[in-house]
């Protein structure tokens, strides 16, 4: 008997886990993509109180949920946000008129070769 209660009982604990789909989004904004990225007040005009992470893409800027405009050094240093628009590759989608991160990497600011000029 105890066999039995054991056996139902594992059985209903792992239903559910069969029961989720999986679900693959066909929405555009969800996938990668190098973005500009700056500060939405400083760099895109987006106006607000305060400084803001802020990417823009197919000529919009939209301010960044998932990630912060601290997490990438100090904003008002001469390569900060506040004062230079940087390429980003980013994973996510817009809801709502936000962007929400699911990845946002910094790129390398494009520097010059030694020498020339």
């Amino acid at each position: 008997m105890s066999r039995h209660l054991v056996l139902a009982l594992a059985l209903l604990c792992s239903a559910p886990a069969f029961a989720q789909q999986k679900t693959k989004t066909t929405d555009a904004t969800a996938q990668t993509r190098v973005v500009e990225a700056s500060c939405g007040k400083c760099k895109f005009g987006m106006g607000g109180d305060d400084c803001a992470l802020a990417v823009r893409f197919n000529g919009k800027a939209y301010l960044v949920d998932g990630t912060s405009i601290d997490d990438y050094g100090d904003a008002h240093a001469s390569d900060g946000f506040c004062n230079s628009i940087r390429q980003a590759r980013v994973s996510g989608q817009v809801v709502n008129g936000r962007f929400k991160a699911s990845s946002f990497k910094l790129l390398s600011a494009k520097k010059t070769a030694a020498g020339k000029g």
